[in-house]
């Protein structure tokens, strides 16, 4: 005789959702959704039905589950940039766009895999329901690399013309607007950009700054390779060699950056902000502690990684996703 439980899920226990679901008073998905520790459900509920697992024995058969569903369960964070020694991993960028994306993906029972990508041929990568990468590359390559996965896919950057991707980031266009706003106040003339424009986010920063000085004001661009205290202090001590103290004002596209400029206008006897100005990007825990405390545009970077994660989960699920730009604040400082 036919069991009556053929089709029906059972835990590694025997125990099914539905018999668990009966026991503590409520609907299977309520049941599925407090073992995933889902906000959909109150917190007393997801005790009261964690409490009565426990006590009969239930652990959800989490492979069969995914198998079942096909899904994993799972997202795949890309890092864009090369850890050096200069600018570690455990910067602010990217550690708290990390994580906001970590606290929002594992309160919907979504478990993280950190990777590069170089490692994207792997098992846990190739398996993920979707990839979000932190970081465009230069001229977009990494976006065109991640996007032959076939994956669900969402970045943190700068939208560009004709992109077909779901993009998440600071408005850097008015972050650098705010910057030439601030030079133009100081009566600054003669201004440096540091930065290497060949990445979307930094040439918004610089289009910013650009169009704020409406001709007021004369711009020279410098492109460090990298955004590291020694790209900026090279890059500048090389730009004083070769023309001499002949500008008044330089706005870096990353606090690194800013420093290294400042060590490098320090040795040559300039005063900041006496003879230039310095404003740097990011507002890093450093720039308020560097002497002197960094003038800096800020990044809301932790509620940049929620809100990666929300517009991931949105496309997992089918729902209409946009792309959204979050703002940025000048953070005044002495510099």
């Amino acid at each position: 005789m036919p069991s009556n439980n053929i089709g029906v899920r059972k835990s590694e226990s025997g125990l099914t959702m539905e018999d668990l679901a009966r026991l503590a008073g409520v609907s299977k998905i309520t049941v599925s959704r407090a073992l995933r520790d889902s906000p959909l459900v109150t917190l007393e509920t997801r005790e009261k039905v964690r409490r009565i697992a426990n006590e009969q024995g239930y652990r959800l058969n989490v492979s069969a589950r995914n198998l079942r569903m096909r899904r994993s369960y799972s997202v795949a964070v890309v890092v864009e940039m090369t850890p050096v020694k200069g600018r570690p991993m455990s910067d602010p960028y990217p550690l708290e766009l990390l994580g906001g994306i970590t606290q929002e993906l594992t309160t919907a029972g979504y478990s993280v895999v950190l990777t590069s990508k170089q490692l994207m041929d792997t098992a846990p990568v190739q398996g993920a329901d979707g990839l979000i990468l932190l970081g465009q590359g230069s001229h977009g390559e990494a976006v065109r690399f991640l996007q032959k996965a076939g994956l669900p896919l969402v970045v943190w950057g700068a939208p560009e013309a004709g992109a077909d991707y779901i993009v998440v980031g600071s408005d850097n266009r008015k972050g650098g607007v705010s910057a030439a706003k601030r030079f133009l106040e100081q009566g600054r003339k003669q201004l440096i950009f540091l930065g290497d424009v060949d990445h979307a986010e930094v040439q918004e920063r610089c289009a910013g700054f650009i169009e704020a000085m409406g001709g007021q004001a004369m711009v020279h661009i410098v492109r460090p390779k990298a955004f590291t205290f020694e790209a900026g202090f090279d890059s500048v001590a090389a730009l004083l060699k070769k023309k001499g103290a002949g500008f008044d004002g330089l706005f870096a596209a990353s606090d690194l950056l800013a420093m290294g400029a400042i060590r490098a206008l320090a040795e040559k006897r300039l005063r900041v902000p006496e003879d230039v100005s310095v404003i740097g990007y990011d507002d890093t825990p450093g720039a308020a502690s560097f002497v002197p405390p960094l003038t800096s545009v800020h990044q809301y970077l932790r509620d940049g990684g929620v809100l990666l994660a929300r517009k991931m989960l949105g496309l997992i699920h089918g729902d209409n996703v946009t792309s959204e730009m979050l703002p940025t604040t000048l953070m005044v400082r002495q510099t």
